[in-house]
């Protein structure tokens, strides 16, 4: 499937819980495999199957187990990191539900997590947390994945932790647990599709699509409805029904023997009995008489077109080429919708992709267009592009770009042991071949001109779609045509009863399941060797070599970005629109020949610009990085400043300014950022700047930004990858030709202090959630060893983890939000302590009142066992630190940014050693002053009056940030001649919130 959204706007334009799945291979296709005499163990399990790389091949080498009770095992053995990746995969997901109970799936995915017999309440996050490990688990249509990365000397805790849910889950499943559960879910639901922009377009387009009660028809997450009629019996049937090990993959990847993962595998899963045969489902292909025309309302700026056909299922033979295809109508800028819709300004944003799943697939057309531009004439423009690539055909050049960067894709997609791991299990688990990379190349190095025709004319040429239009609530804006779809039930025949005479058998097993196992020695974990050197110009350059991929990272940050347009009045924005030219055309190409030299060789160069720096992100493989590099040069130092895309540029940005106001987290966001900063701080407003300042803007004022402040001596470039220093010094001559200029890097304004916590609540009616941030602007800097390390340590227990006291409390506990979490932003500005969550509309009031409390409670100290946690869950990650090419490139370019030699992570680990209770308590008394905090609450003012009760001042402000001139006035907004602190620097949340910057 081809999935390259355009983010030109930050949006999201189709809302899934499992959007993007792993393409399986194709039918019959054979592995390479060495040839390897099939052997049985003691315990009854089969090796069947072994990989190993071949020359010049791009595999995953891997043994493939069958334990006796159907589980399949898969082990993929690679030292490169001391770390493990362990991936169930149940073959079952919504597409196994039935009418009237969607989403039970993804409720079990939840449920998995609230403990089994010998695994406590809520401690399958704590203690893989406490291991140094990540984990998650996901849900799509046809699966449901559970994986942890953890360090390789925690391997069989992974196993023993897997398998206690597999074999002993449901005695632990209570009414208390399940109606928590329920509520998390209607959270997330509320977060992701009813409270986000165009988020119920996917489950619309469901309904429409596919014929009524075909498992396609309703979307993964559920319905409300469903949802509420729900019980614990029907879940623990459907676990019953679905979770066997004979429905189950398991994967493990890393540093780990394949001999001992099968004697623990056999241990912990081995005894787990069978469940009921799963057999495949079998459905026809929609095919559609009409056009299919439907519409909704929603709470958006900018109408939404879809034309959507239906295709093929994984696997087809026609699925690569229908992917092609995509990316020739509408897959980048030198796509057809590109030039029809974008470059045009006919569309804000416009791309065509296509996915594909175990048992359909979608070919899709979107587009949001401009104020003005009807959704009739953007199905007209879709229409007329159609016919336009009946008469140009597919050219030579479509079909070299979309296999080069398809080529660079897939190697970049093995950077990390989970990547890996993931490709494994979901080729396994649909197609029973792991080894789909070496089928993939074969299909793609065949593919055809022919055969991405034969598509176009097969699926939708003379076809059918379904027209899906979002309009905008406040209206003004009509769908491309009337509604002409009604759902139609009655060709829908209920399937079998499946959950008929399910029993609950436990395995029976000659050890103690309750004791958790012991961990191994921690593993050895070696930062990475680097290599250090300054230009005459005074560009920094760092880099270390990593053999693991034929590819390159490399990461230019120029000093100032945001930060620069404070000592430019009038002219916020002007960073981020200079950044946007920049990834455009040069004096030797334009932006349409930029982006195809870029597309044949693979490679990508993106410019952007953030709160206090502008970033070029290159990634090349390594057999063509001095191609990228040429081009590298063009677009850096040669910029183009071509004036009709500085005005379709000006104009995007001047629409997702006002798109803000449709998005409640964005409006916290930049509410909180003005209240914290103050109005004379360039970092109280958004990095995209405001209507009034970018409407100021001119191209010539963008040159200047970039003549003036891109310079080599505030900069420093990081090189990460398969290439040593002295292949790279010669490829980076042209950088020495950079001129040296003198640059001036803004110090802080000084931010504003509240006298006492009041809460700023913001009018957005109908919000199905609220979202609060909490918190004040601290005097801390980043730091690596100092105050700001320190706060980050004592934070992790606040609400820097998942089993943080915030999280547990609003999401476990009482199920009022989908996540919470706190942190401290810092870099070379202070930056402030902020909490927050979107939460249920109905426990507002509620839930600022457990923020509070967990913030003010927590100075009184922290238990022993939250110590022990902390110090092992932090000391431990260091293995999961370096594994990738862009985690390696983020820690050199901390040592770059804060002046840090690498010892300081062993400094950092001493500190952790050494930390005591009262430290922790230190630094939250310090840090954290619940009596003089902002409150922003944006949410529906029904929840007004709760809000006023719980005694804190409250101001009404619009989306603007100003005061509502009928609220009363219990506490006037802050301005900057109040109480201020004191900092030579300053950070701040993004519109798209940060995570936290510490470690």
């Amino acid at each position: 499937m081809n999935l390259r959204f355009l983010s030109t706007l930050g949006l999201a334009l189709v809302t899934s819980i499992s959007f993007a799945q792993q393409k399986p291979a194709a039918k019959g296709a054979k592995a390479h495999a060495a040839k390897t005499a099939l052997t049985t163990t003691a315990g009854g399990t089969k090796l069947v199957e072994k990989v190993t790389k071949q020359p010049g091949q791009l595999v995953i080498p891997y043994e493939k187990y069958v334990l006796p009770n159907g589980l399949t095992l898969i082990v993929s053995e690679d030292h490169s990191d001391p770390l493990v990746h362990v991936d169930v995969t149940y073959h079952v997901g919504s597409a196994r539900e039935e009418i009237g109970k969607s989403g039970f799936a993804h409720f079990f995915e939840h449920m998995m997590f609230q403990g089994s017999d010998h695994v406590g309440d809520q401690m399958h996050f704590k203690l893989v947390t406490a291991a140094g490990g990540t984990l998650n688990g996901t849900t799509n249509t046809d699966r449901t994945n559970y994986f942890e990365t953890l360090p390789s000397n925690q391997l069989e805790t992974g196993l023993w932790l897997e398998a206690d849910r597999m074999g002993f889950l449901l005695d632990a499943v209570s009414q208390k647990k399940f109606e928590i559960q329920r509520s998390t879910v209607k959270n997330e639901r509320g977060q992701r599709v009813d409270n986000a922009p165009y988020g119920r377009s996917g489950e619309i387009i469901s309904q429409a699509l596919y014929p009524y009660g075909h498992p396609y028809s309703w979307s993964t997450i559920g319905s409300l409805e469903d949802l509420d009629r729900s019980n614990v019996d029907d879940l623990k049937n459907f676990f019953l029904r679905w979770y066997g090990p004979n429905n189950a993959t398991l994967t493990v990847g890393g540093d780990v023997q394949p001999a001992q993962v099968v004697k623990l595998v056999e241990k912990y899963f081995g005894s787990i009995k069978r469940g009921p045969a799963v057999a495949k489902t079998v459905v026809a292909t929609p095919k559609l008489a009409t056009d299919r025309y439907v519409s909704y309302q929603d709470n958006v700026r900018f109408p939404m077109l879809q034309v959507v056909y239906p295709t093929v299922p994984h696997g087809h033979a026609d699925e690569l080429p229908l992917d092609a295809l995509a990316d020739i109508i509408g897959g980048g800028k030198n796509s057809l919708i590109y030039k029809n819709m974008v470059k045009n300004q006919k569309a804000v944003q416009a791309q065509v992709y296509q996915q594909n799943s175990e048992l359909g697939g979608q070919f899709t057309f979107v587009a949001l267009p401009f104020p003005g531009k009807g959704l009739d004439s953007l199905e007209n423009i879709v229409r007329s592009t159609m016919a336009e690539f009946e008469k140009r055909g597919v050219t030579d050049e479509d079909l070299q770009r979309f296999k080069a960067q398809t080529r660079a894709q897939t190697v970049n997609g093995l950077a990390s042991v989970s990547g890996k791991v993931s490709q494994l299990a979901a080729n396994q688990t649909f197609f029973n071949n792991p080894n789909y990379l070496t089928v993939e190349t074969k299909e793609l190095n065949a593919l055809t001109k022919a055969d991405v025709q034969r598509a176009y004319d097969k699926y939708l040429k003379g076809q059918h779609a379904v027209i899906l239009s979002v309009v905008p609530k406040t209206g003004g804006v009509a769908p491309a045509k009337a509604d002409n779809f009604t759902l139609d039930k009655s060709g829908y025949k209920p399937g079998k009863d499946e959950y008929a005479g399910l029993k609950y058998v436990k395995a029976t097993d000659n050890f103690d399941r309750s004791k958790q196992p012991a961990a191994g020695a921690n593993p050895v974990v070696k930062v990475p060797a680097l290599y250090q050197e300054t230009l005459p110009n005074g560009l920094k350059v760092i880099g270390t070599q990593n053999t693991e991929i034929p590819a390159v990272t490399m990461r230019l940050t120029i000093r100032g970005g945001h930060r620069l347009e404070q000592t430019m009045p009038g002219k916020a924005g002007i960073a981020q629109l200079t950044a946007s030219l920049l990834n455009e055309g040069s004096e030797k190409y334009t932006g349409e020949q930029m982006s195809a030299a870029l597309d044949k060789l693979g490679s990508r160069i993106s410019v952007g610009a953030d709160d206090n720096e502008t970033i070029v992100s290159v990634q090349s493989l390594t057999a063509n990085l001095p191609a990228t590099l040429a081009l590298l040069e063009q677009r850096l130092l040669h910029p183009r400043f071509d004036a009709q895309d500085f005005a379709r540029l000006k104009k995007q940005q001047l629409e997702l300014i006002g798109n803000f106001a449709t998005q409640p987290a964005v409006i916290a966001d930049l509410t909180y950022n003005k209240l914290v900063y103050g109005t004379s701080n360039i970092a109280g407003t958004a990095v995209a700047g405001t209507t009034a300042s970018v409407s100021s803007l001119t191209l010539e004022d963008v040159k200047e930004f970039y003549s003036k402040n891109y310079a080599p001596n505030v900069s420093y470039l990081v090189v990460v990858g398969d290439v040593d220093q002295k292949a790279l010094t010669p490829q980076l001559g042209f950088l020495k030709s950079w001129a040296k200029k003198d640059v001036t890097i803004p110090a802080d304004v000084a931010g504003v202090q509240p006298d006492k916590t009041t809460v700023y609540f913001v009018n957005k009616p109908g919000a199905a959630q609220s979202e609060i941030r909490v918190g004040y602007l601290t005097d801390m800097k980043y730091d690596a060893t100092g105050p700001y390390y320190r706060a980050y340590l004592a934070n992790y227990l606040l609400g820097g983890a998942f089993n943080s006291r915030i999280n547990l409390n609003l999401r476990e506990n009482k199920g009022y939000t989908y996540g919470a979490r706190s942190g401290y932003t810092g870099t070379q500005y202070a930056g402030p302590f902020t909490a927050q969550a979107g939460v249920r509309a109905d426990a507002t009031a509620a839930s600022v009142k457990e923020f509070m409390s967990e913030i003010t409670n927590y100075s009184n100290g922290i238990s022993d066992e939250e110590l022990a946690f902390l110090q092992s869950s932090v000391g431990q990650v260091d293995a999961l630190r370096y594994e990738t090419s862009q985690q390696k490139a983020g820690f050199l370019a901390r040592l770059v940014e804060y002046n840090l030699e690498p010892s300081y992570v062993q400094q950092q680990s001493d500190i952790l050693k050494a930390l005591k209770k009262e430290d922790v308590q230190a630094s939250a008394k310090k840090y954290l002053p619940a009596d003089k905090m902002y409150i922003v609450v944006v949410g529906d003012n029904k929840q007004l009056p709760a809000i006023q009760a719980l005694g804190y001042p409250v101001v009404e402000l619009d989306v603007d940030g100003k005061p509502v001139a009928a609220a009363p006035a219990q506490a006037a907004a802050p301005t900057d001649e109040k109480m201020k602190v004191k900092t030579e620097d300053g950070g701040k949340m993004k519109v798209k919130t940060k995570k936290e910057k510490g470690k």
